[in-house]
């Protein structure tokens, strides 16, 4: 029992928060940045809220976009067993 309590221990603490970061245009070039969550459920099968991230960026041509799972987001997601599954999207002018 002790080796399999060790192995969950080892395995949660292994995971980590993905990130994914795209570029559109030049980038960056102001530094103003933008959040919003998207929200799905089901592990990510059913999108409730999907942020746009060309109206995040007000019409810039050159921005940068940060889609991540946080600690906050990962533990929702596990507190509710996979059914809700927020992301965290990040615009930065």
């Amino acid at each position: 029992m002790k080796k399999y309590l060790f192995l969950a221990l080892i395995a949660i603490g292994l995971s980590s928060c993905y990130t994914t970061t795209y570029t559109i245009g030049n980038g960056a070039q102001i530094g103003v940045t933008v959040k919003e969550k998207n929200l799905f459920l089901v592990n990510g099968l059913l999108p409730i809220k999907i942020s746009d991230p060309q109206n995040m960026a007000g019409g810039a041509a050159n921005f940068t976009v940060e889609t991540k799972q946080s600690f906050i987001d990962g533990l929702i997601l596990g507190l509710t067993g996979g059914l809700v599954a927020p992301t965290t999207v990040t615009v930065t002018k």
